[in-house]
């Protein structure tokens, strides 16, 4: 039994240990596990109606008909939904999304999640969140994360085809409670997408493999910092880990910068602030804006310290959200 409407509402999450990089493209498989925190700001809110007299799916973002690549992306999803559910029914979406879209805010990440969770109550598959994310991944890979709220551990899958599909998913890990400051150097969309540099890294970084081999490992420490409640090693191991990612991007022939002047000011703002004695810890996506990791109880004073040093630019406080869920439709 299918709905003939779902709305729902995700948020974006940030990754502490990142994911970079396809083994399988059409899977949506990493080459490494990731792990994250949502968060509790820029929620995409989408809305999915089944409509028999469509012939091809329509989709309305902040009011906007959206075409092309982006269109395209939304109709192959809503493929594999079909597919599973052995429906033949267009539908019409519309989707507000708070977050600048292509800025390395995750707005993929919140949106294919939202999409997800509404497209699984319309079309009548599954809604657990093992199912939720595993459907949300091949949509977009972070979006396996954000149907799960607050720190999220995302498994890269063992082996290859339908054994590692089953096996790639999103699962809530315990940890502290962490915050974030994202420090928004340009909300403009970035000249490469992250696909295409994922792509780029792949075939010409010569750094890549030790990517792999160090980010295996990193999540392998994060597991045991949350576990053991130890900040300082979860700070120290987010930051490292976001720079050894860029530096591989900036590995690629030609190279692929993402982080501006101000961005790398600003992880020099956040190593002047811990030796001033607060301890907070830079992370960066594919993209200039940088988030400032900091614990829950110093968010407030995080926030007043960068705001100090960066008047012109926008500071978005953070906490952790939650995972994506139904809402009743307006």
């Amino acid at each position: 039994m299918t709905a003939e409407r779902a709305t729902a509402v995700a948020h974006p999450n940030l990754a502490l240990i990142k994911y970079w990089g396809k083994r399988d493209e059409q899977l949506v498989l990493p080459w490494t596990g990731s792990l994250s925190l949502t968060l509790d700001v820029f929620p995409t809110r989408t809305s999915l109606t089944l409509d028999p007299s469509l012939d091809e799916d329509r989709f309305l973002l902040n009011g906007a008909a959206v075409t092309g690549t982006p269109l395209d992306r939304v109709r192959t999803f809503l493929d594999l939904v079909r597919e599973q559910s052995g429906s033949r029914v267009r539908a019409r979406i519309e989707s507000e999304n708070s977050v600048p879209t292509g800025a390395g805010l995750a707005s993929s990440a919140s949106g294919f999640a939202a999409l997800a969770t509404a497209a699984s109550s319309a079309y009548g598959l599954p809604t657990d969140t093992v199912s939720l994310s595993r459907l949300a991944r091949r949509g977009s890979g972070s979006a396996c994360r954000s149907v799960i709220g607050d720190l999220v551990e995302w498994h890269a899958g063992e082996g290859a085809g339908e054994v590692a599909d089953a096996a790639s998913y999103a699962e809530n890990i315990p940890g502290p409670e962490l915050a974030m400051v994202i420090v928004v150097v340009s909300a403009a969309e970035k000249a490469v997408s992250s696909r295409v540099a994922m792509r780029e890294t792949i075939r010409t970084s010569p750094y890549f493999d030790g990517w792999v081999t160090g980010t295996t490992q990193d999540l392998i420490d994060m597991r045991e910092a949350l576990a053991a409640g130890d900040y300082t090693r979860v700070g120290e191991l987010t930051e490292s880990n976001a720079l050894r990612m860029h530096a591989a991007i900036n590995g690629s022939r030609p190279p692929v910068r993402y982080l501006a002047p101000t961005s790398v000011e600003v992880f020099d703002t956040v190593e002047r602030l811990r030796s001033d004695g607060l301890e907070v810890y830079g992370t960066a996506d594919a993209g200039p804006n940088v988030a400032v990791l900091c614990r829950n109880a110093d968010l407030e004073r995080t926030h007043r310290a960068l705001a100090d040093r960066f008047p012109g630019l926008d500071l978005i406080p953070a906490r952790s959200g939650p995972g994506a869920h139904l809402v009743e439709n307006e």
